[in-house]
Order: structure tokens, then C-alpha cells, then sequence
């Protein structure tokens, strides 16, 4: 028998930190607007599209922010609020699908195969989510629309913002192909600049290789790769997956030399991790800081508490304070990332239907 077409939404809030912040502030509309501190070691959390034009990027020093466009208004992050209108998009999606996958406060993915509305076709599903969004909040989102979650998250950048893009089976594969391997959604600059080096610039480059090539060079993620390159991704949306981590990234676009820059990019990244916990409802023992330098050289530090740790001020101090065990730091900082581990559930998850088949 064969498998059902599966019909997956990747939904993703267009600038959403600073799109609420304009939505809020009349003032701020039109206007360059980052969220984030505008002191010299401060680094920008989200950048609207106006300041985007001028290269300002999430992860950005202020700093550098201001001195690509001089008229940028700063704005101090107000995660409450955020997390408050994301309850309001999850309401949205929840009367289209119990299937909901929440990547974070503004993404997630939603398998409308069978869905409350009785519609067949995810394209037109997408479109209305995307209309109650805006006139229930006010704010914009581009969707991604395809068979699985690897192509579904690709599509939803191509018509950003406030679009939405389909990738059929028929065009899946070929679609894949003709991707540069960097836009692949899990392979970061360093894999792609190995790939590249192994003469892998495309999907197709990527196909072209058997698996025991892959994985020699790629280890474990070799098989994922042989996959995605054949437009190939069995994920299902789990909307009660047993999480082992909630963490949070950042390369920055300047490295980092100063000891309170580089603590003030932990302390930026915390309010993502902690928003991830109170949105699904964890708590965690142990907190792990992940530094890598300009060359590449990673280090990580991590700490086990005999309690789960219920508030933010805690993590934040133990994450500082592994950061601090570290110093003097050798070389100039790249990238950092902090997580929380051994993760309990709040609350016990509600069973879900699990559904089948349709069409785009």
C-alpha cells in the first residue's frame, strides 16, 4: 500500500519581537526597530525588516547595529508580551489541528493531513491561519507548505515576509537539488564549509554521494543528509515530544573579546531558553555553556543542580557562572549557546489522535 501524502505548515512570525514592539508603538512603524540594549556591550535580539535593509541582524553587538544605520531605535525587550501573543497564534493554529509542533514563541510546524476544518488543501489552510493571525494580532507570518517538515521549514523563507510558498512531491526532490547545502535547515557554516570542501556546493552534489560516503565524512547525521538531498524527511509533528534540552545559539556577527560582552551575550540568550521552559512547561537540573572560538575550538561547562531550577535569576546565575570558570579566555569568541537539561514536565501531556493522509 502506498504511504499517504503527508501535509505539513510551517508557520514563522515575519520580525515578530520587533513586529510586536511597532504594532505597540505607533511611533516605531516604518522606523529601523531593534530589540535589545543600546549600551556598548549590548547585542540586538531582533531586528525589523527597515533595519534589516541597513545589515542589522539578530546577535549583532549594538555597537555595530548603530554604526550600519545611525537612526536605529532600540527598543527593551518585553518577553512577557511576546509570549503572551504567542498563546494567541497557538489558539489560532489549535482550531485548524491538535498537531502542533512548537519550534519557539514564533514558529511551528502544524500537520493538517486531516484537520478540524475538513479542508482538503494545506495551501488554502495556510492562507487563512495567516489571515486570522493578522486580524486577531494584528502582526504578519509566512508559511512554508509541503509533504514533510525538512522541506516545509525551507519554503516558509521564500516569500518572507508576509507570504507563503509550496513545495509539491512532484517538484520535492528536484527542488532540493538545486539548494545550496548552506540554506539546508541543520547544516550550520562549519558542515558547510566541510561539505564545500568535499566539492558538495548543492543538494544534488549531495545525492550524488553513496551513504558509506556520508557517513565516513558526517558520521550519524550522514544517513539524514542522504535523505534530505532526495527530499526525504519521515519526521512526524509531535506536539508532546519528550524533549531532552531546551537550548539557545548565537554566532555573532563581531567576535567577542571583553569578559561582560561575552556575558551579556549569555544573559541574551537566557530569556530564549527561558521562554522555551514556560511555554512547554519545564524545568531542568543542568545548565550547560557552550563557547567556540574564532578557530573553530569548542569548549563547554556544565553543572548539575539536586533540584530543577524554577527561576530564571537561578539559571542565569549558574550559566554566568560557569562562563566566569573559563576565564581568561584564550582566543576571541564566535558563538555561544546555553542549555538546560535533564528536563521535567510540569504538567502530564494530553493524548493526541494521530491522523493520516490528503493532498497539498
Amino acid at each position: 500500500m502506498t504511504a499517504p501524502i503527508r501535509k505539513i505548515i510551517h508557520i514563522d512570525m515575519d520580525a515578530f519581537y520587533a513586529s510586536v514592539e511597532q504594532r505597540d508603538d505607533p511611533d516605531l512603524r516604518g522606523k529601523p526597530v531593534a530589540v535589545g540594549g543600546p549600551s556598548k556591550r549590548g547585542v540586538v535580539a531582533a531586528a525589523s525588516y527597515e533595519a534589516r535593509a541597513f545589515g542589522v541582524r539578530s546577535a549583532m553587538p549594538s555597537v555595530t547595529a548603530a554604526r550600519k544605520c545611525p537612526e536605529l531605535v532600540f527598543v527593551k525587550p518585553r518577553f512577557d508580551v511576546y509570549k503572551q501573543v504567542s498563546r494567541q497564534i497557538r489558539e489560532i493554529f489549535a482550531r485548524y489541528t491538535p498537531l502542533i509542533e512548537p519550534l519557539s514563541l514564533d514558529e511551528a510546524y502544524l500537520d493538517v493531513t486531516e484537520n478540524l476544518k475538513d479542508n482538503p488543501s494545506a495551501t488554502l489552510i495556510a492562507r487563512e491561519i495567516r489571515a486570522q493571525i493578522f486580524e486577531e494580532t494584528g502582526l504578519t507570518a509566512s508559511a512554508g507548505v509541503s509533504y514533510n517538515k525538512f522541506l516545509a521549514k525551507i519554503a516558509s523563507d521564500y516569500r518572507k515576509p508576509n507570504g507563503q510558498f509550496v513545495i509539491t512531491p512532484d517538484v520535492g526532490e528536484a527542488f532540493v537539488g538545486e539548494l545550496k547545502v548552506g540554506k539546508f535547515h541543520g547544516v550550520g557554516p562549519a558542515t558547510a564549509e566541510k561539505m564545500n570542501k568535499l566539492g558538495i556546493f548543492t543538494g544534488a552534489d549531495l545525492r550524488a554521494l553513496p551513504l558509506d560516503v556520508l557517513q565516513r565524512h558526517f558520521g550519524k547525521s550522514g544517513a539524514w543528509y542522504y535523505a534530505i538531498s532526495r527530499g526525504e524527511d519521515q519526521r512526524s509533528v509531535k506536539p508532546n515530544r519528550q524533549r531532552k534540552s531546551v537550548g539557545s545559539e548565537t554566532t555573532f556577527f563581531d567576535d567577542l573579546g571583553d569578559p561582560a560582552e561575552i556575558e551579556d551575550g549569555v544573559i541574551a540568550m537566557l530569556d530564549d531558553v527561558w521562554s522555551h521552559c514556560q511555554t512547554g512547561g519545564f524545568t531542568g537540573r543542568t545548565v550547560t555553556v557552550k563557547i567556540k572560538f574564532a578557530d573553530f575550538q569548542i569548549i563547554t561547562r556544565s553543572r548539575s543542580l539536586a533540584y530543577p531550577i524554577t527561576a530564571r535569576a537561578q539559571l542565569e546565575q549558574t550559566a554566568i557562572s560557569l562562563v566566569r570558570g573559563t576565564y581568561p579566555l584564550p582566543k576571541r569568541v564566535r558563538l555561544l549557546g546555553v542549555t538546560l537539561s535533564n528536563l521535567e514536565q510540569d504538567e502530564a501531556p494530553s493524548p493526541t489522535p494521530q491522523l493520516d493522509l490528503g493532498l497539498l
